[in-house]
């Protein structure tokens, strides 16, 4: 229960309400003497998070409470922007549930003090109001903005790309919103490889192996594929391909580790079948297989596609570290 409860009308409460219980001694001496503040925090009744920053009740701190404690002592007692992944998280990016930094961006002219542990704080000379969304709680980046922010952020390539693929997956952005993005910022950080990511993406591939399997294609000289194509079984029932090379009746299928369990491998077989069945070649790789050993599966792709006719040129085929 909350140990503290103002007049449902306040503006104190409006602004704990947004805040969801968190307040810094900057907001709240808009509202209440230099006293009254100080007695809420000695009896206990306010619980100091950080330097200048509290929480108006008892229990355990939640994930928003933890943002907003760290926007708060970030911006020293006004908001900063959560921002990259923290942001995307915040947009409904849909994660695993492990313990994760919380990345806040600032204007490269302000400075932070004394950030709370597990607080990365970012600085940028371009941020303008067209990039953050300040009636979200807490304030944050747009989610294109942080798309390429926490792609830039990222620990490497690969990361980027699963970034930027569970993004557009998640239907968070859509392709202009990040080339408006990309387009207005002049330094970005790994700039070829989002670009593609977004690029592919946007077209829909709908994994990093599909992103990055696709790339690989395009630096081996091989025809560009479709994405996630819609063909009819026997049944009436639209099923989707990964990609297909539409001309050779080629079809490549990535699996990720859910085709590993037995439910997921008889369904896999029984569309394996389906798809010999109406005359497509079907190769299918593992989603390591396209990461970690490249050559082999252009190799096989290159050789299927000649077997069904295409004669294209035969320029080395790139490694992962190419791509």
């Amino acid at each position: 229960m909350p140990a503290f409860t103002p007049d449902p009308d306040t503006p104190l409460a409006t602004l704990l309400r947004f805040q969801h219980g968190v307040i810094s001694w900057r907001q709240a001496r808009r509202h209440l003497s230099e006293s009254a503040v100080h007695h809420r925090v000695v009896s206990g009744r306010w619980r100091r998070m950080h330097l200048g920053v509290y929480l108006t009740y008892s229990g355990p701190v939640t994930r928003i409470q933890r943002w907003w404690i760290a926007s708060l002592a970030v911006g020293n007692g006004r908001p900063a922007l959560l921002a990259g992944p923290t942001a995307l998280r915040l947009h409904g990016l849909r994660v695993p549930e492990v313990t994760q930094p919380v990345h806040l961006l600032l204007p490269a002219h302000l400075t932070d003090r004394d950030p709370p542990p597990g607080v990365v704080v970012h600085r940028t000379r371009r941020l303008s109001r067209e990039d953050a969304c300040l009636d979200m709680s807490p304030p944050c980046t747009t989610a294109a903005r942080s798309l390429v922010d926490a792609a830039q952020w990222a620990f490497d390539d690969a990361a980027a790309i699963s970034m930027v693929a569970a993004t557009f997956q998640q239907r968070l952005v859509t392709l202009d919103q990040v080339r408006t993005v990309l387009g207005a910022s002049r330094r970005v950080r790994r700039r070829s490889v989002i670009e593609a990511a977004v690029a592919d993406a946007g077209g829909g591939s709908e994994s990093a192996y599909e992103i990055e399997f696709v790339r690989l294609c395009r630096l081996a000289g091989l025809p560009a594929p479709s994405r996630q194509a819609v063909r009819r079984d026997r049944s009436g029932r639209n099923r989707y391909r990964d990609v297909f090379f539409d001309p050779w009746q080629v079809q490549v299928e990535i699996d990720g580790s859910q085709h590993m369990e037995a439910r997921g491998w008889f369904a896999d077989m029984r569309s394996g079948n389906e798809i010999a069945i109406s005359g497509v070649r079907l190769l299918r790789f593992p989603g390591w297989a396209v990461r970690h050993r490249p050559d082999e599966v252009i190799a096989d792709v290159r050789a299927a596609l000649e077997a069904a006719g295409w004669r294209g040129g035969s320029p080395a085929t790139p490694s992962r570290r190419a791509a």
